[in-house]
């Protein structure tokens, strides 16, 4: 297995909601919140306002989205007898959406096929990467960070 990888990604909250991105690998439909890979020499909060930019798309022109945080962090762990060897370490942060209407959040991640705000009572019915949808349900601002621990990556 290699080095693990770095994501930060964010809790992106509207009117009680939260944003989840769509992606589509190998025909199956699962979603993910906003964000991406940290490159080389990226800090953490540069990486993700660079990617909330790209896969959110309603900020830009210098604008960056103040988040707090990290407010969890999460290892997802290919178990050993899947086809590929991968160990993500997500880094999460939060934010609260600008009053903008969500027709305006467009992506430039050729990954990204759609965006949905979700309810906490909606999150079971989708396929969540990492599946933290137990720690959305409940986490409010101003908690402090969690370590979720290592969640099998399926």
């Amino acid at each position: 297995m290699g080095e693990p990888r770095i994501r930060v990604s964010a809790i992106l909250r509207w009117r009680g909601r939260i944003l989840l991105c769509r992606h589509e690998k190998g025909g199956r439909e699962h979603w993910l919140l906003p964000g991406g890979g940290v490159n080389s020499g990226e800090s953490l909060v540069d990486a993700l306002q660079r990617e909330l930019v790209e896969e959110v798309g309603v900020f830009g022109d210098g604008e960056e989205l103040p988040v707090e945080g990290p407010v969890a962090i999460v290892d997802s762990i290919a178990p050993e007898r899947s086809f590929a060897a991968k160990h993500v370490v997500h880094i999460i942060f939060a934010g609260d959406l600008p009053e903008v209407s969500l027709e305006a959040v467009t992506s430039q991640d050729a990954a990204v096929r759609g965006h949905r705000l979700f309810g906490a009572h909606e999150l079971d019915a989708v396929v969540l990467h990492p599946p933290i949808q137990r720690f959305l349900r409940r986490w409010q601002p101003g908690d402090p960070v969690v370590y979720l621990g290592a969640l099998w990556a399926p």
